[in-house]
């Protein structure tokens, strides 16, 4: 992995700017065509639901930014909430949330960048994209952008998916897409509980097929500028309704630097 490099808050500005009117033009002048319909109706057969918890108790970081993470979280999910993707559609994330702005009720949330915890406008909402990745990637629907995280931040105390296994996001040019390349359309329905938020993709029909994601393959290096980093592999069996193993596919390899020592002591995960 290459060290990372440090440009200033210009140089990291305008690089912003230049992606994010290049993502407006994907979006408009594509030969894509959009997911943009809602059904008010769950379609009938549920695929796949997972879940999140809202408050984690997370070493320096303040609990105001995870109550402000949930109102960003109400508000985004209201927008991805019952989307229909019909066959040949493709799910974009930020072109249907929107630009997280105060204006539209967001608060400061917790945010990584360059592997620090910032607050900033919007921030909280990687759980929200962690989660349909992960979700998605239990359907025959297909990820045709997703971006992993660079850093690994914290460790895996608690964790119960594999390292790896999200996908991050930052308005509007990281973005997370979803592709349907099936014969019937899929629903998300997303929403929040006193205490988690909820993900469910939904169909008209049982799929034909049965996933099971997994991390194949996980070691940690030194890199030569000093700092460590983590890999992995993460790939999916498929299983037909008889229970056979029909596939073994790969999904996505990872590779982040450790925000933090490689061997903890008992007791110095929190």
């Amino acid at each position: 992995m290459k060290k990372p490099i440090q440009r200033s808050n210009f140089r990291r500005t305008l690089g912003s700017c230049y992606y994010q009117l290049k993502r407006h033009l994907q979006w408009h002048y594509s030969n894509r065509k959009w997911a943009c319909t809602y059904v008010s109706q769950p379609l009938e057969v549920p695929v796949f639901r997972h879940k999140t918890p809202l408050f984690r108790k997370l070493k320096d970081i303040d609990m105001w930014m995870q109550h402000n993470k949930v109102n960003n979280l109400e508000i985004a999910a209201g927008k991805l909430n019952k989307i229909i993707i019909h066959p040949g559609e493709t799910f974009s994330f930020w072109r249907l949330v929107g630009k997280p702005t105060g204006r539209k009720g967001y608060l400061e949330g917790m945010m990584l960048d360059h592997g620090r915890v910032v607050s900033s406008i919007g921030g909280g909402l990687c759980q929200l994209s962690n989660l349909i990745y992960w979700a998605a990637l239990h359907t025959p629907l297909t990820v045709t952008e997703r971006h992993r995280h660079n850093y690994d931040v914290f460790p895996d105390s608690n964790r119960a998916l594999p390292f790896g296994s999200g996908a991050t996001c930052a308005y509007n040019y990281i973005d997370l897409q979803v592709y349907n390349p099936t014969n019937q359309p899929y629903q998300l329905l997303i929403f929040l509980t006193d205490t988690h938020l909820v993900g469910e993709w939904r169909a008209e029909r049982k799929p034909e097929l049965n996933y099971k994601v997994y991390e194949k393959e996980h070691w940690i290096t030194q890199e030569y500028w000093g700092d460590y980093v983590r890999h992995n592999t993460i790939y999916r069996k498929a299983y037909n309704s008889q229970g056979k193993l029909v596939d073994n596919q790969y999904i996505t390899e990872n590779h982040s630097i450790m925000m933090y020592q490689p061997l903890l002591k008992a007791g110095n995960t929190s």
